[in-house]
């Protein structure tokens, strides 16, 4: 199609008027080279989910949104169920509930970089990843069915970390209202052996250095210092979920018809939130939320105890944990109104304000701490929710960069050994079980993630508080 016509309202916001059957218009947070950066796609794929029932206020485009199954990926919308809105398995995505988690270590680069080589190995050895990668970690039928009733409170009562983990997490470690029975058997089977593991593609487990601080004041209330190290794992679902958003996107597309539903694009399926369906979907979905919970808790304590053998002075205290695939429950202001909203965030943050009632206590003056993911040899930065994002972007920000070309696109132009080596001669040290992912996520294969956050910031969406640089990195 051709790229539409925008209004732009500011430097940093555009608005796609409702045209072509869309109830809401397309607001994009980004400066005038991101928005040129996106592929045309992008714009085609926001126009469908403005056309959904029940859609409330607009469809938010973030500064990294680019194409994605359905729904862009970096989209933001809200339906209401009062209004025939529905819930749509691709505005969530595949790998439900992939998010980013955030520890401290206690120590500093000086610390931590002649070991960091040895770590990394270590690390690779214990944390499973790759393709189809399973763990130590067998779930019997009872098991499956606590953990996705449990979240990342049932891997602390297995002696997977502390409850004091739990107070960092968003939902507080068990997302509510999850139905282990509308999660098929074979969803289950393949979950059954995948706990404690990354996967693949751009998932990750990295060291990183805290390079630079922008927000003093809240920096110190996270408790990051220049020079300090950190750990972020970036994984999900699973095989579980990637499975659970098969099945549901099938069932959704059959059913369209009979729920009266016209689909601007098969790969929008949906179902209104008041059906049969689409509350087991949302039962389901929110299991594998608890499931990427749980798998991100194992995933932490081996972590520590891969520190305690090799840098026993280390103490990894949880940050922060959020995802970034998921549709909650929440209530926002729209039209001038406070309504119950399902809202969908795919590729894109959380980033509640500060003073909201659902932040844990440590983060009610400074707003949330929102986790922006990079790649490998690119920055990741820790931003926080800001006062009236709520209005601005349904109170979401973005979750990393965005590729801007394609996982075979990145093959053609990158060799995995030549990124490998290349980043080692930065002081990166990358261990991955393929070559060919590596080239696939090379750092190339992303915008530029400084670019991404700073418009983010100037769009009232979250404001910058450190960049982080990476030292080890364990990919999937």
């Amino acid at each position: 199609m051709k790229r539409p016509a925008l209004a732009q309202i500011s430097a940093i916001r555009w608005q796609l008027e409702p045209h072509a059957g869309m109830h809401v218009p397309v607001l994009f947070h980004a400066d005038a080279a991101l928005i040129e950066a996106m592929d045309d796609k992008v714009f085609e794929q926001a126009i469908n989910v403005a056309c959904l029932p029940g859609i409330a206020g607009a469809v938010h485009a973030m500064p990294d949104a680019h194409w994605g199954y359905g729904f862009p990926i970096g989209a933001v919308a809200a339906f209401d169920a009062d209004a025939g809105g529905v819930v749509c398995a691709g505005g969530v995505g595949f790998d439900i509930s992939c998010g980013v988690r955030t520890l401290h270590t206690g120590l500093a680069l000086a610390d931590v970089a002649p070991h960091a080589a040895h770590l990394a190995d270590v690390l690779y050895s214990r944390v499973p990843c790759g393709v189809g990668s399973t763990g130590d970690i067998h779930l019997s039928e009872r098991d499956m069915r606590d953990m996705l009733a449990g979240g990342a409170g049932w891997a602390v009562r297995r002696g997977y970390g502390t409850r004091a983990d739990l107070e960092r997490i968003e939902e507080r470690g068990c997302m509510a209202g999850a139905d282990p029975e509308a999660v098929s058997e074979r969803a289950r089977a393949r979950q059954r052996d995948e706990m404690g593991t990354l996967g693949s593609g751009n998932h990750y487990l990295e060291l990183q250095t805290v390079a630079e601080i922008f927000d003093a004041p809240t920096a110190v209330a996270f408790g990051l210092h220049r020079g300090d190290v950190l750990v972020s794992i970036h994984c999900g679902s699973r095989g579980l979920g990637h499975q659970i958003g098969t099945e549901y996107l099938r069932e959704m597309a059959t059913a369209a018809g009979r729920h009266g539903i016209r689909l601007p694009d098969r790969e929008l399926a949906c179902a209104p939130l008041r059906s049969e369906l689409g509350e087991r979907y949302l039962g389901a979905m929110r299991a594998a939320i608890n499931c990427a919970l749980a798998n991100r808790q194992i995933i932490t304590q081996l972590t520590r105890q891969v520190f305690e053998r090799v840098l026993p002075r280390a103490r990894l205290v949880l940050l922060y944990d959020v995802s970034h695939n998921t549709c909650k429950r929440e209530r926002h202001v729209v039209d001038g109104r406070e309504r119950e909203l399902y809202v969908h965030r795919k590729g894109a943050t959380r980033a509640f304000p500060p003073g909201h009632p659902d932040l844990p206590a440590a983060f009610l003056a400074t707003g949330q701490p929102v986790l922006v993911g990079g790649s490998m040899g690119t920055a990741s930065w820790i931003l926080a929710g800001t006062a009236g994002n709520d209005a601005r972007s349904l109170s979401s920000a973005c979750h990393g960069a965005g590729r801007q070309m394609s996982r075979k696109q990145a093959t053609k132009r990158w060799q995995g050994r030549q990124v490998i080596d290349e980043l080692a001669g930065r002081g990166i040290h990358v261990r991955a079980p393929s070559d060919r992912g590596v080239a696939e996520e090379a750092p190339g294969a992303y915008k530029d993630v400084d670019a991404v956050v700073a418009a983010t910031g100037l769009a009232g969406l979250a404001r910058p508080v450190a960049r982080l640089t990476p030292i080890v990195c364990i990919k999937g």
